[in-house]
């Protein structure tokens, strides 16, 4: 999937917290952001323990809130971060310990100290909740917790580690990848994308796409069933678990793959 991200000087990402009309506040447990991201840029979430939940917003500005919840860890110790990239693609991060970093091409490492999110003694969850205008593009992360991405009219990528992915988008396509949960997209018009990828290793995956498209298609699971509404041509035998074929004009490449759970590949509605 290619993206418009350029890299700058490393001079310049030093430079690039937002502040003006776009400026960021911190204020004990809770994180707000407002600012413009561009139509066709992109607007990047990066978390690491906490859910994500992203939804269309009704004014022309990007709207983020990130709560910190804790019980025995130091919220002082996590820390949001906002880049904004020279192309007007914001990245907003949330940074575990004092070594933890965030750049403006979406790149994001974590704290590897001893006060950083995998500590036991450190239990601060951050859950973002995002509102964005028509026309932004998506790319939202974790670690631990469960990802939402509904309403938006765009290009979107999520992936998370230990939780359920929801993905959907009315205007473009859809990434979307976990281990441990479900994978639910669906997405109302393809673009140009080329590949399409959707995995988990325990959960079903259920991808809801046009009828018209077309696509070279490759489902399975090890430990369920997977299913299509699509007429298609068979490539090899019919295996319950395991589906090759071509659907239209196989002109782009659907991967929907499991171990652990059914795939099934539906027409949107």
């Amino acid at each position: 999937m290619t993206r418009t991200l350029r890299p700058t000087a490393l001079a310049l990402l030093a430079g690039a917290l937002l502040s003006g009309t776009a400026a960021a506040q911190s204020r004990g447990d809770t994180f707000n952001w407002e600012g413009a991201v561009p139509s066709g840029r992109w607007l990047m979430i990066r978390n690491m323990n906490g859910e994500v939940r992203i939804e269309r917003g009704t004014g022309s500005q990007v709207q983020v809130t990130a709560v910190k919840r804790w019980r025995r860890g130091d919220p002082d110790d996590v820390r949001i971060q906002t880049v904004k990239a020279s192309d007007g693609s914001v990245v907003v991060c949330a940074l575990w310990g004092e070594d933890g970093r965030c750049d403006e091409d979406g790149g994001y490492r974590g704290s590897n100290n001893n006060r950083g999110w995998n500590n036991r003694s450190n239990d601060v969850s951050v859950h973002f909740t995002v509102r964005v205008p028509a026309g932004v593009r998506v790319d939202a992360s974790t670690t631990n917790g469960d990802l939402s991405v509904v309403g938006v009219t765009s290009e979107v990528v999520a992936h998370t580690t230990n939780g359920d992915v929801r993905a959907e988008s009315s205007g473009g396509p859809v990434s979307a990848r976990t281990t441990n949960g479900n994978v639910t997209a669906r997405m109302r018009e393809l673009g140009d994308a080329r590949d399409l990828d959707f995995a988990t290793t325990n959960g079903s995956v259920i991808v809801e796409v046009p009828a018209s498209i077309g696509a070279e298609l490759d489902m399975s699971t090890t430990n369920g069933h997977v299913s299509s509404d699509f007429s298609m041509t068979l490539t090899g035998r019919i295996n319950p678990r395991r589906l090759r074929a071509t659907i239209g004009d196989g002109s782009r490449r659907l991967r929907l793959h499991t171990t652990n759970g059914n795939v099934e590949l539906r027409k949107v509605n």
